[in-house]
């Protein structure tokens, strides 16, 4: 038998950094802080200025943000995760159809409606519940660039 893969996965998006928060804050995730790699990139002269933003009081490469696991490995130099993680990268099309490939949100038993209510403080909106009987039950929502999710 091989080993696992490693992988992420990568969203398209209007603006990268505030959904990165938004995907943090939803999973308890990290955001990942590229600055040590941007200073050390600025420093040989390999990265040009319009590459370079800033969020949150940080360095930040224009038009990308990642998410990654807070218990999972990571390269402290670059700061990019080596286990469970989501990429966010800014496209110049909008988002025109529903998702082919989306996320669950798992809640804890009994904690739907809590996690659906945290959910939409951080941004998220409900589009509709499903209701299978004893197949399940869950929500569909929407994250705050209009990207579907479920909640169960």
């Amino acid at each position: 038998m091989s080993a696992a893969l490693s992988w992420k996965l990568v969203i398209d998006t209007r603006d990268a950094q505030p959904l990165a928060d938004f995907w943090a804050a939803a999973l308890g995730y990290e955001v990942e802080d590229p600055s040590a790699l941007i200073a050390h990139l600025r420093s040989t002269g390999t990265l040009p200025e319009e590459a370079v933003g800033e969020h949150a009081g940080h360095a930040v490469f224009r038009g990308y943000a990642a998410v990654r696991h807070p218990e999972d490995p990571y390269d402290p130099f670059t700061g990019i995760g080596r286990g469970r993680r989501l990429l966010f990268q800014d496209v110049p099309e909008p988002k025109t159809v529903k998702n082919r490939l989306h996320i669950d949100v798992h809640a804890e038993p009994g904690g739907l409606d809590d996690l659906v209510a945290r959910l939409e403080t951080l941004g998220a909106t409900r589009l509709h519940e499903v209701d299978k009987g004893p197949a399940g039950h869950w929500w569909v929502m929407h994250d705050p660039e209009g990207n579907e999710f479920c909640v169960a």
